[in-house]
């Protein structure tokens, strides 16, 4: 536990009263010993909560500077069990109720290994080994505020949405404030990554590692190059990065997704392995595990790591109920009907009343009666899964596809279609191609091409939708919605045509969109590639490089 002490740290300066402190704890000696801490440093905004539920629903009503988490907050509820801090830190970064530049400072006196790098990993701005004197503490939060005001401006720049001019700022800032120069040019990679400027990214990774080989700009590096399509440059860069610094665990998530692209998923699934061996307890890796355990047929293995993922994930804020369907899935395989109730039982009872729960225990319950062989009551099932998602049941891409491929499998051709077009919305949407392709797989080109013909019919709707919206002077209006018309047709030529120019008009009335000025030169690539002769090809080539010229930008 800390150590207190009774007098001002020695030889520092006061912090900014006007620093906020969430203290997340469950002990109450402990929050008193560290309030009184925190009031010695100068600090006096202070918060409390008992465990991960308090904590997310306080930062849900305001933000803090600083947030200093206990990492074993189990005491801090009735039944002695609950999420850790890592696994609070964990829902914090990736359903964004922190921002970037927040301070999280894990206090811990855990000794088991595995538990302390997935701590680690997650990056907290640091972590304090319990007992701690006033004087460490105060240390380490003075640190973290110095670099936190340094980054401050670029962050909130990014936070306006205004990239280009994060990236000058943090150019500039290196330049004046070089003690945070590999700060800086991280951020200015990861900017590159956010307009899908891979390239340049690759540049500035380069640029760092030629100076200081550290982790994450080998990781970055990696990562450019991968999203630029050499996954086989990228494999023995990542290869070589888990030999040096086995650690490093985002480096084992991407070497497996590589090695899943280039086909290899049994070695993608002993990837995965070994970083759950080093890294046990991040429950999206394990999640990942599992769904390549289902895809290479390893049904026991599938069912351990989506065992554990329910597990680890009860008392998130956050449940996904596809993880009990992706462990009935698994039992199903292994032939295990009664161990698949007990899950179904277990989603009824904690995930009960929403669209998506109902949804998820219907195709549960219709995978234990197709394992019985009773279709019939299989089909009732399965109709009242699509009632749920007809109801604004959310269902990630890949269970939407499963679903789909059950209904196919009892002739429910026409809830498979409803099912399948509802899967090309949302931030994690499939591309028509692959909706399409989930038909085609399943034999039932017929389905496919029903289906490409209404997307076509959709698509000239939205192209209608679009035209009012220009006329009334929404040009960002129209063009998002010209992109999702191309995401339902991409291989219609007028469609094409017309994102183009709604890109090129937005360009030069609103300013240089690189993502947009992306798309529109790869559209423009692909009419070529469909008609060459085409009557607005000429024209819309002209008008690109007169958007770049307009803006400086190099051809």
């Amino acid at each position: 536990m800390p150590e207190n002490s009774s007098s001002s740290p020695a030889g520092t300066t006061q912090l900014s009263s006007q620093l906020s402190v969430l203290i997340v704890d469950p002990n109450p000696a402990l929050r008193a010993n560290l309030q009184n801490m925190l009031n010695q440093s100068g600090v006096t905004r202070i918060e409390s909560a008992v465990n991960a539920s308090t904590a997310i629903k306080a930062l849900g009503r305001k933000s803090f500077d600083i947030i200093l988490c206990e990492y074993d907050l189990g005491s801090g509820t009735t039944s002695g069990e609950g999420q850790d801090g890592q696994q609070l830190l964990e829902d914090l970064r990736h359903h964004r109720l922190i921002p970037p530049w927040a301070i999280f400072i894990m206090l811990t006196a855990e000794g088991a290994y595995g538990k302390v790098v997935s701590a680690a990993e997650l990056t907290p701005t640091d972590y304090i080994l319990k007992p701690f004197t006033v004087q460490v503490l105060h240390e380490r939060i003075q640190k973290a505020v110095a670099r936190r005001a340094a980054l401050l401006p670029v962050y909130q720049l990014i936070a306006q949405a205004r990239p280009r001019e994060a990236i000058e700022a943090a150019t500039e800032s290196a330049r004046t404030r070089p003690h945070y120069a590999l700060d800086f040019a991280r951020l200015r990679a990861e900017l590159h990554v956010s307009l899908k400027e891979h390239e340049l990214a690759e540049v500035v990774y380069r640029d760092v590692l030629a100076t200081k080989p550290v982790g994450w700009a080998r990781l970055g590096l990696a990562r450019a190059v991968a999203a630029q399509g050499r996954t086989d440059e990228a494999i023995p860069l990542l290869e070589h990065i888990v030999a040096e610094n086995p650690r490093l665990m985002a480096a084992y998530d991407l070497l497996a997704r590589c090695q899943q692209e280039r086909g290899d998923t049994a070695l993608a699934k002993k990837t995965l392995e070994d970083a759950v061996a080093i890294s046990p307890y991040v429950v999206r890796r394990l999640r990942r595990l599992g769904e390549v355990a289902l895809e290479a047929g390893d049904t026991d293995g599938a069912e351990k790591s989506f065992r554990q993922v329910v597990t680890h994930s009860r008392y998130s804020e956050f449940r996904n109920p596809e993880d009990h369907v992706n462990l009935v899935r698994a039992l199903v395989g292994k032939g295990d009907p009664a161990g698949a109730s007990n899950v179904i039982r277990d989603l009824e009872r904690s995930l009960r009343g929403t669209p998506a729960a109902d949804a998820c225990k219907a195709i549960s319950v219709a995978l234990v009666h197709d394992l019985a062989g009773n279709g019939a009551a299989a089909v009732k099932e399965l109709k009242l899964a699509v009632d749920a998602v007809r109801a604004g049941g959310a269902l990630s891409p890949n269970m939407r596809v499963g679903l789909a491929q059950t209904c196919l499998a009892h002739r429910m051709d026409d809830e498979a279609s409803e099912v399948m077009i509802g899967a090309l919305n949302g931030d994690d949407a499939l591309s028509a191609q692959q909706a399409l392709n989930v038909f085609v797989r399943a034999g039932r080109p017929d389905l496919a091409d029903g289906m490409g013909k209404q997307l076509r019919a959709q698509a000239q709707i939205l192209l209608g939708v679009a035209d009012e919206k220009r006329n009334m002077g929404d040009v960002r209006g129209a063009v998002q919605t010209l992109v999702e018309a191309l995401h339902m047709a991409p291989n219609n030529l007028q469609v094409m045509i017309a994102v183009v120019g709604g890109v090129l008009r937005q360009i030069m009335e609103m300013g240089w969109d690189h993502p947009l000025a992306a798309l529109a030169e790869e559209q423009l690539e692909h009419i070529r590639t469909l008609d060459p002769a085409h009557p607005r090809l000429a024209a819309l080539d002209a008008e690109m490089e007169a958007a770049k010229r307009k803006y400086g930008i190099s051809t």
